[in-house]
């Protein structure tokens, strides 16, 4: 069953009208504003473990929400009904919720200046089989194909085949509508290996807009099993402080947490490490990061953010300095602002990279911890303490001596983030954030 591209367009006119008529009737209630919006996605999602079929699920998600203002009073509601009786239903429940909740003067749809005026066709929807059977076929290839590849792989976790079409629509009393087309095809295997009477576990994916870019099952199963074998082995390490590298699948996560410190709900808070440090180095001055939210294809492409805002390229940070927060119209408000389009999440940051491999980065690292996995939650967004489990590679004289387990490794966000040394060119592009490994001066290790 392969979704035509046709029908999505023709849902996401019809779903154009439900938000158009949600936005009439809301005015229609004299109410000062109001927004609607809806993110609709269908597809299928099958799991196998062991060459059985464990979870065949037909997915089909989507509520209108919508939201009206009376002054500064907000009030919201929801419906996966998109009859006009059901609409009309929604909006009522919204006016009489918004009667009786407090007054917040940030309160407000995001300025109508800002409003996208184009929506860019990014190319983001190509919908593929979405039969049970295919998806089914590949899920078993993959795991299949993993369990062959050494003997010492004797148990699997499963793995997951997915493929999802939908589209976003938002209206608001501004006058602003617009919707886009998307589509996520995905594949994964997890593994069991075994040696002597030790065990591990690792995994490997692949996600894509168009299916035919995703990795084969017989990759995805093969970059599994070398992810789990190279694990067996691994040992602990004694206490100390040495430089680490994270991995590019892994050193996201370290940006990640930049992201949280320069949002705008952490910092009207005042829970951020990076509270006033706009138009400040946060970066070593080699460093840059871009925001480019048009890019065709992208896996984290959008012409307009969730209130309407309209996105566009912007320099995130140039030369280690800061040079935007993140801000919804909400936090712009209390911060006494502007909103900077990213209601939702980031739009494609690309790192800086420097012409090293990893292997290279090894090289320079000397001695070091080389980091391909983190557990647990330590982190204190208030004052930047970082601590985590982590599970990777101890190398020496450059090269990878052996694997290594039930590590913490343990520094402060501020810290670590200014004194990154270097970055690979192995970036990881499946994610909203695009980095290489990060190789880092110094962090303190705890293992034996």
């Amino acid at each position: 069953m392969i979704v035509q591209l046709s029908d999505l367009q023709v849902q996401m006119k019809q779903v154009e009208s439900a938000v158009k008529e949600a936005l009439r009737l809301a005015e229609a209630k004299g109410v000062s504003s109001a927004e609607c919006s809806i993110s609709h996605s269908s597809g299928i999602s099958v799991g196998t473990r062991l060459g059985e079929v464990e979870t065949v699920e037909f997915n089909q998600d989507g509520a209108l929400g919508i939201s009206v203002y009376r002054g500064n009073q907000k009030g919201s509601a929801s419906t996966t009904d998109l009859s006009e009786q059901a609409i009309s239903a929604a909006v009522d429940k919204a006016c009489d919720i918004a009667r009786f909740t407090s007054p917040d003067p940030y309160n407000g749809l995001a300025p109508a200046e800002l409003m996208a005026t184009d929506v860019p066709d990014l190319d983001l929807c190509h919908p593929g089989d979405q039969s049970a059977e295919y998806a089914i076929k590949q899920a078993l290839a993959c795991e299949k194909h993993a369990l062959n590849l050494d003997e010492r792989i004797v148990n699997s976790d499963g793995a997951h085949y997915g493929s999802h079409t939908g589209f976003r629509v938002y209206g608001n009393s501004h006058g602003f509508i617009g919707g886009y087309l998307q589509s996520r095809h995905n594949l994964s295997c997890v593994l069991i290996a075994k040696e002597g009477d030790k065990m591990q576990r690792d995994m490997s994916y692949s996600v894509a807009r168009k299916m035919h870019e995703l990795k084969s099952a017989e990759s995805v199963a093969e970059e599994a099993a070398a992810e789990t074998l190279s694990r067996l082995g691994a040992r602990k390490v004694p206490t100390a402080k040495v430089p680490v590298i994270f991995r590019a699948d892994v050193a996201g996560s370290l940006f990640g947490h930049m992201v949280s410190a320069i949002s705008g709900g952490n910092l009207y808070r005042k829970s951020s490490f990076l509270l006033d440090h706009l138009g400040k180095p946060v970066l070593p001055e080699w460093l840059s990061i871009q925001e480019k939210p048009h890019i065709i294809g992208g896996l984290a492409s959008s012409p307009f953010d969730a209130e309407g805002l309209a996105t566009k390229d912007r320099e995130i940070i140039t030369d280690g300095v800061l040079q935007t927060y993140l801000l919804t119209s909400y936090a712009a408000r209390k911060l006494d602002m502007q909103p900077t389009g990213h209601a939702g999440g980031i739009h494609n940051w690309r790192v800086t990279q420097q012409d090293n491999s990893l292997a290279q980065l090894c090289k320079k690292m000397g001695t070091g911890l080389l980091v391909t996995e983190l557990m647990g939650q330590g982190v204190n967004m208030v004052n930047g303490d970082y601590s985590r489990g982590a599970a990777g590679f101890w190398v020496e004289n450059g090269e990878i001596q052996y694997p290594v387990e039930e590590v913490t490794i343990a520094g402060n966000l501020k810290d670590m983030l200014a004194n990154i040394v270097a970055i690979g060119n192995d970036t990881d592009e499946r994610h909203a954030l695009h980095t290489g490994s990060v190789l880092l001066e110094q962090m303190s290790i705890a293992g034996n």
